[in-house]
């Protein structure tokens, strides 16, 4: 399997560290102990990376770039690089989709995938990101068709399991799943296009579908009480209004006039104190405040 983004190779005590014990000093061959006991919690922990399941904390291994072939499975409270919160099976013919095809399918569903069991990405360490192993073509070959959806460290390790959906709130839940589908029809929706101009229509429809997205977030919305809940609920009304102005536009000038405000109306900033009230995370992840602040 292959996994979606570069990663390190762990490496256990080497034998010529282990026969070099004999000519150290006693603090030494402590410390050479350690890590030879290290090493081998290390072996004993690996598994094929075709029994990862979600919900296991696991650090990557491999012998190729790109490729793994065993994970090291750890206790959650310990600290360690990913955690698989995702899978799924690629519902394919027989010929093997091809690297290019086998990744823009992982693209497309781990998000999704992923949120089912870590929906509130803002709540996710800092340095995470979504990761996936996927087949191979040679595993491909032998009827392997699952994708495992993770989140890992790009740097670094974090400790504590990011599968928090059966803890979350009804209301959590609620706020979670509404908010989600807004931005994922947001970017799903994208025109190639940079400029309105080049792609009137295109601009609509996304307007149209993120629009429909609020309607429904508002909707799940009206079910929750509090004063900063209600709050949001009038500005993301507000902003689905423009969204549908700009979805009916009838030149490109039209549809930047609704646009400014449809877009800033759903600025992940204006969540935050309704977030806060939820009793969820309220730190606006990097990622997304670099792109509304541009």
């Amino acid at each position: 399997m292959t996994i979606g983004a570069p990663y390190r190779t762990l490496r256990g005590i080497s034998v010529a560290a282990l026969l070099a014990i004999g000519a150290v000093g006693c603090s030494d061959v402590s410390e050479a102990i350690d890590s030879a006991k290290d090493g081998a919690k290390k072996v004993a922990r690996q598994r094929s990376v075709f029994s990862l399941d979600i919900g296991d904390c696991y650090n990557p291994s491999g012998k190729a770039e790109g490729t793994a072939y065993t994970v090291e499975i750890v206790p959650c409270d310990e600290a360690h690089e990913g955690q698989a919160v995702g899978e799924f099976t690629i519902d394919k013919g027989g010929e093997y989709p091809g690297d290019d095809g086998i990744s823009t399918i992982a693209d497309e569903r781990c998000p999704a995938e992923a949120q089912k069991h870590a929906p509130d990405t803002w709540a996710l360490p800092k340095g995470v990101a979504l990761f996936y192993y996927t087949p191979t073509k040679e595993s491909w070959a032998t009827g392997d068709r699952a994708v495992s959806c993770t989140y890992t460290m790009e740097k670094g390790t974090f400790s504590g399991s990011l599968d928090t959906a059966k803890s979350l709130k009804p209301e959590q839940t609620t706020y979670l799943t509404g908010s989600n589908a807004v931005y994922e029809t947001l970017w799903a929706t994208q025109s190639e296009k940079d400029a309105v101009e080049d792609d009137l229509d295109g601009y609509k429809a996304q307007a149209k579908a993120v629009a429909a997205a609020l309607d429904a977030h508002v909707k799940g919305l009206d079910g929750i009480e509090g004063t900063e809940v209600g709050k949001l609920r009038a500005t993301l009304t507000k902003a689905a209004g423009s969204w549908k102005k700009a979805s009916k536009a009838a030149d490109a000038d039209a549809f930047y006039l609704a646009y400014d405000s449809a877009f800033t109306g759903i600025d992940p900033a204006k969540s935050v104190a309704a977030r806060k009230e939820l009793g969820l995370a309220t730190t606006v992840p990097a990622d997304d405040a670099e792109v509304w602040a541009g």
